[in-house]
């Protein structure tokens, strides 16, 4: 048995030519006439590590931790391989598996390879630096970690003047080359990971040149925020973009071609698939992490070839998340899967489209709580601001790229563990972080059959209210922490409330606007946390502001009493 996982980073299934996109990638739709295509497969954890965290446990990173390495108590199905008899090679460019939230990775398989040279990377001594202009809108400290990166990937560039120079062509070229030595042997898994088309987008000029474009108009940077690039076309970003996603699809191309010519195109597992998408000016949003997770970062693309399987050219609907990945790998290989591994092996889908789960969950650590059914998303946001009722878990306290601080670990304290943590105990420390509000985004709710670009959000609050529902049941099969149940308002009283007021919108044209109906269940889910009955509405009874102030006055004092009147005048503000 065989199994080839080829994985780009940042890779958005709507510029891909078999997923209707606008980039030139040939090698893509011949790739999609000879696999299966799958049209609803989802992220679980985003961004980088989250999702690389998944592909190794099989289950959701993004309930109790953010970015953070294979924590101890972790099982790996990459390791389960290897402890199996199946060698396992990982070759990648992708810098974060050697920074301190990623240095628990490689060493799961049994040999890797790392390119140097990626966003960055500190590769290239030099002590001059280049004078870096960044004018962002993060915070000086962001700023100014930006600004090295940048200086940084400056020089590294320079060691990299040619295409074949470039850590694209070497990481496939590193890939090839196992195939090459080992294509006559049995037992092995090799994992191609491209760091591209991940920003910054360093693109070798004869692709840039397909889309009328020079090396030297555009760095390749993009900053995460609102409205606009700054300093260069929003059609120059996106044109980068579509030219480096051009060439990985031609070395996607090299990948296929090598398989076949070495005579293992028949016989090997072949995979395709990302981490997650990215924003080019979508919703009026640049890059990923700050805003909610929209389609083009969450609703990713996916290829599979099953050699066990005839079908080829087809596509499927049953929806997949890449927790599915690590289970299918183990199925493939004939090994067990553990009870904590909630993906599922893709093989009956590739055969029968069979249904692998009615509902999805994705996010980031701290964010909103997504849900889709393959026909809608329901993103739920926290009912407070702030990182209130958010804990990491953890035994590793890092994080992308330092250790926890000091401050940050005053508070914490030990956790019994969870269903996955093989009887462990955890550290419990408050959480923190620097940019993700999604409480100001608030709810979302989009049909994708009638909207797929998610340009209309409904006003419908008895959908809303089924997604809701549907969240209980999954976080309880991940076992996730009591308090995310009180963060997103997911209590047995929340819930209940909500429901009468879906059914008071649907009886009732002149009920309350949702700003009023949102105001006063945050009031009653206030008041349920501090033991407090919230009052009954009377069937025909329409709320005003003034009641819920009132309410507020009656039951919260201090600071308490002051974040709910901001919260709900916030929320009044639509009303």
């Amino acid at each position: 048995m065989k199994a080839v996982m080829l994985m780009f980073d940042t890779l958005t299934r709507r510029h891909l030519a078999p997923y209707g996109g606008d980039a030139r990638t040939p090698r893509f739709s011949q790739l999609a006439q000879e696999s299966v295509q799958f049209d609803n497969f989802y992220v679980g954890s985003m961004p980088c590590m989250p999702a690389r965290r998944e592909l190794h446990t099989g289950r959701y990173n993004f309930l109790h931790r953010s970015w953070g390495p294979l924590e101890p108590f972790d099982f790996s199905a990459i390791q389960a391989l290897r402890q199996a008899g199946v060698h396992t090679h990982l070759v990648t460019d992708h810098k974060h598996y050697w920074r301190d939230g990623g240095a628990t990775y490689h060493t799961r398989y049994s040999t890797f390879e790392f390119i140097r040279g990626q966003e960055g990377d500190h590769w290239q001594g030099a002590v001059a630096q280049p004078d870096i202009q960044w004018q962002g809108m993060e915070d000086e400290a962001t700023r100014r970690r930006r600004r090295g990166r940048m200086a940084q990937d400056k020089i590294n560039r320079a060691a990299m003047p040619t295409q074949a120079d470039h850590c694209l062509h070497r990481t496939i070229g590193a890939g090839l080359a196992f195939l090459e030595a080992n294509h006559q042997q049995d037992q092995w898994f090799l994992q191609i990971e491209c760091f591209d088309p991940h920003e910054p987008f360093f693109v070798a000029e004869p692709y840039l040149a397909q889309y009328g474009c020079t090396p030297e108009e555009f760095d390749g940077w993009v900053p995460y925020y609102c409205d606009a690039p700054g300093g260069v076309s929003e059609e120059k970003v996106r044109k980068f973009y579509q030219a480096l996603v051009t060439q990985c699809d031609d070395y996607l191309g090299r990948v296929v071609d090598k398989l076949k010519a070495l005579g293992l195109w028949e016989e090997t597992l072949f995979i395709v698939c990302t981490d997650h998408g990215f924003l080019l000016g979508e919703h009026q949003w640049w890059g990923k992490n700050i805003m909610p997770v929209y389609d083009e970062i969450a609703h990713t693309p996916f290829f599979i070839r099953d050699p066990r399987c005839p079908q080829q050219g087809v596509r499927r609907q049953a929806l997949a998340q890449t927790i599915d990945i690590p289970a299918t790998l183990l199925e493939f290989f004939g090994v067990p899967r553990p009870a904590t591994m909630t993906g599922q092996p893709l093989r009956p889908a590739i055969e029968q489209d069979a249904r692998l789960r009615d509902h999805a969950l994705f996010g980031y650590f701290g964010g909103h709580l997504n849900i889709t059914d393959g026909e809608g998303v329901y993103m739920r946001c926290p009912r407070e601001p702030g990182a209130s009722n958010l804990y990491e878990y953890t035994l590793m306290p890092t994080r992308i790229d330092s250790p926890f601080a000091p401050h940050e670990l005053r508070e914490m304290r030990l956790h019994p563990g969870f269903n996955f943590t093989q009887g462990a105990q955890v550290l419990q420390i408050p959480a923190t972080f620097r940019y993700l509000d999604p409480w100001r985004f608030g709810d979302k709710l989009y049909d994708l059959r009638s909207d797929p670009e998610q340009r209309q959000p409904l006003d419908d609050p008895a959908r809303a209210l089924a997604y809701a529902q549907a969240m209980i049941p999954l976080m309880k099969a991940h076992d996730a922490p009591p308090e995310l149940y009180v963060r997103f308002g997911l209590s047995p009283l929340t819930a209940a409330l909500e429901q009468a007021f879906a059914a008071r919108r649907a009886a009732l044209p002149d009920a309350e606007h949702p700003g009023v109906a949102q105001a006063w269940l945050r009031v009653a889910a206030a008041l349920e946390e501090q033991g407090t009955p919230p009052p009954a509405l009377a069937a025909g009874q329409r709320l005003t502001e003034q009641e819920i102030f009132t309410l507020i006055d009656a039951h919260f004092s201090g600071d308490r009493r002051r974040a709910l009147i901001y919260q709900s005048r916030l929320l009044l503000r639509t009303a």
